[in-house]
């Protein structure tokens, strides 16, 4: 049997492995699951989402409540900052107001949130709490929330991908442009050295191409600037 942390202290046990709550000597079916991600890693300023999805035995109905409540690190002190009851109330108080927002359908068995502009002070644990009567009896999941600065070596990883994305198709047209010119030039030798002469339609021709050339060589140039601008952004 293994024992719940956050329950330890009021007398009951979770099995979850077999979807049974033991409480205060006997043993109850757990007619509503609850599941969360155990740890959640995100960074400042950018928007995190904190799953929580629940299975129950019966329909949901207006009765169907939900609670996300918030621990500091080194606390046992936990805060209220979400309450669904057929409508959203998020807290309107403490370091989480107007941060916090829906993201989740009922319906569909979602409960789950999301946060705005964190920051390294919302590190902590956060618990999702689901109840459909009749279906009350669940395990209490924990989520612990790790709210990191971006690297350098994330913001390396984001230019060289970037870096991919433009030099990719942009060698790739310089390599054929290359193949062009390199054709052209061979053919034209091979002209000069049999004293071919080109009629007018052949100038034509040559004359297109040269500004397809041009058209593609400019494009190269283009698409350097852009990796060039990019690049110079992103830091």
């Amino acid at each position: 049997m293994q024992q719940s942390g956050a329950a330890g202290g009021r007398g009951y046990a979770l099995l979850p492995l077999l979807g049974v709550l033991f409480f205060q000597g006997v043993y109850i079916v757990l007619s509503l699951e609850i599941h969360t991600d155990a740890h959640v890693r995100g960074y400042v300023g950018e928007k995190i989402k904190l799953k929580c999805i629940f299975k129950s035995t019966s329909d949901v109905t207006d009765k169907l409540t939900i609670d996300w409540t918030y621990r500091p690190p080194s606390s046992s002190r936990t805060v209220s900052i979400f309450h669904y009851q057929s409508f959203q109330y998020p807290t309107t108080a403490g370091t989480f107001r107007d941060r916090i927002s829906w993201v989740g359908n009922v319906y569909k068995g979602d409960a789950s949130i999301s946060i705005s502009n964190p920051t390294i002070k919302d590190n902590g644990t956060f618990s999702c709490a689901v109840k459909n009567p009749p279906d009350v009896h669940h395990n209490i999941p924990m989520t612990e929330l790790t709210v990191t600065e971006r690297g350098f070596g994330t913001m390396l990883s984001s230019v060289a991908l970037l870096s991919i994305l433009v030099f990719v198709p942009s060698a790739v047209v310089v390599a054929l442009l290359l193949v062009r010119m390199g054709r052209k030039a061979a053919g034209l030798k091979k002209r000069s050295r049999s004293g071919y002469k080109k009629s007018s339609i052949e100038v034509s021709d040559d004359t297109d191409q040269e500004e397809e050339d041009a058209c593609m060589a400019r494009l190269c140039v283009r698409c350097a600037e852009c990796l060039d601008s990019d690049y110079e952004e992103t830091y």
